[in-house]
């Protein structure tokens, strides 16, 4: 049976339509790697918030009209002999099934319906997913469509329905919560694994096995990002994943790693001694990480305005370094916290909406993720846990993950 919130998100997005308008959404397809060989399908999630369903190379088509809501589910032909080698493709009664969508037809079918229900019904809008951040990325299929679109139907007028699910993606259902809060749970388990686990002298790519071990052991299909492992110096780098140099005896190692659990994400970073000690100088940078974490935590509430949250820990950095002597002014911060304190967190791990201007409301989930990136001390800290909005504040959904100095130490040493 389809999942109610599949269904109910289908209800958001006709309640955002205008009359007389229709609207497309696209799957996708996995792209090839090489040859004969493709990377693992992901679908798009906002063709999947309204589907519940997982299959490539799959088309939904909503109908709007006064007196009318329809919506169609063009699937994949039956592809017979294939199956043996790559498996069978959804039928139309699993479709049924886990979409609650009662007309399923077939991709070869979708361009001559379409043209045929623009034309009978004299529809004015097509609203089509057009989100594109540059250039250089590649065209998605609904990107494709609207191109053909505008040729051969130049009277329609073409909205970016991006904008309606960033808005119906913002807050979250309590279903959406618990799948964030089982795949937070899962990275927990295996950032522990590495914890006890490390040693100095180990290769970063080592100690994340163990995290990619206990995620497999609990059913994890694809990971919520390609994780980051980085010791010393390497930590300095924000998006650093080569995971493939030497530990030292000495070095802080910063794990930012997370599970995905039916295409919803954690995402949390700690950062620990390799060698399960911290020295004097890592401890204090440490610990101003962690102060300023919990004082952005502490801020969270419905109406605080989501820019005010790096504020906060800027302002913080500020008063702390200036104490250690390598800043002067709160520009020269800058110098070494060189990204936003949060993002929302969903379905995508930077999950959709433009949120600086916005205020946060219950049921947000956000990230709260101070760092400091001392290069000349080839130091990288990272502290990420992730947060639910209340109506009075905030729930840690990550604060089973130890993160104190002490607490980390203790673990480490086995205690």
């Amino acid at each position: 049976m389809a999942e109610p919130f599949f269904i109910k998100n289908r209800e958001k997005l006709f309640s955002k339509l205008e009359y007389n308008s229709t609207a497309v959404l696209f799957a996708g397809n996995a792209p090839t790697k090489r040859g004969d060989e493709k990377y693992p399908f992901s679908p798009d999630r906002n063709f999947y918030y309204v589907s519940g369903v997982e299959e490539q190379n799959c088309i939904l088509f909503f109908a709007k009209k006064e007196e009318q809501k329809q919506v169609t589910l063009y699937i994949q032909r039956d592809n017979g002999d294939m199956a043996k080698w790559v498996g069978a493709n959804m039928t139309a009664e699993q479709a049924k099934k886990c979409s609650g969508i009662e007309n399923i037809s077939y991709i070869d079918q979708f361009e001559k319906d379409f043209a045929e229900y623009i034309f009978k019904n004299n529809v004015e809008i097509c609203y089509i997913d057009m989100e594109c951040r540059e250039f250089e990325n590649s065209i998605t299929p609904a990107l494709v469509f609207s191109k053909k679109v505008k040729e051969y139907f130049p009277a329609v007028i073409q909205k970016n329905s991006y904008t309606l699910f960033a808005e119906m993606r913002e807050i979250k259902e309590q279903y959406e919560i618990d799948l964030i809060q089982k795949a937070i749970d899962i990275t927990i388990k295996g950032i522990e694994s590495i914890m006890k686990n490390a040693k100095a002298g180990m290769m970063e790519y080592e100690m994340e096995a163990y995290f990619d071990f206990v995620l497999k052991q609990n059913g994890v299909k694809q990971k919520a990002f390609q994780s980051i492992a980085a010791a010393g110096k390497n930590g300095t780098i924000l998006h650093y994943m080569e995971n493939n140099s030497k530990t030292k005896e000495g070095d802080l190692i910063l794990f930012d790693v997370g599970a995905q659990k039916n295409w919803y994400n954690g995402d949390i970073t700690r950062t620990f001694p390799v060698n399960g000690k911290f020295t004097e100088r890592q401890k204090t940078v440490y610990n101003i990480v962690l102060e300023g974490q919990k004082k952005v935590i502490e801020a969270i509430k419905p109406n605080v305005p989501f820019y005010r949250l790096n504020e906060i820990l800027k302002q913080h950095y500020f008063k702390e370094l200036k104490k250690l002597g390598i800043v002067e002014t709160i520009e020269d911060v800058s110098k070494y916290y060189y990204h936003s304190v949060s993002h929302y967190l969903g379905a995508e791990t930077h999950d959709i909406g433009r949120y600086q201007e916005k205020l946060l409301k219950p049921n947000m989930i956000l990230t709260v993720e101070p760092g400091l990136y001392i290069e000349q001390w080839e130091m990288g800290i990272r502290i990420e846990d992730d947060v639910v909005v209340t109506e009075n504040g905030c729930k840690v959904l990550s604060e089973k993950m130890i993160k104190t100095v002490e607490e980390i130490e203790a673990f480490m040493s086995g205690e």
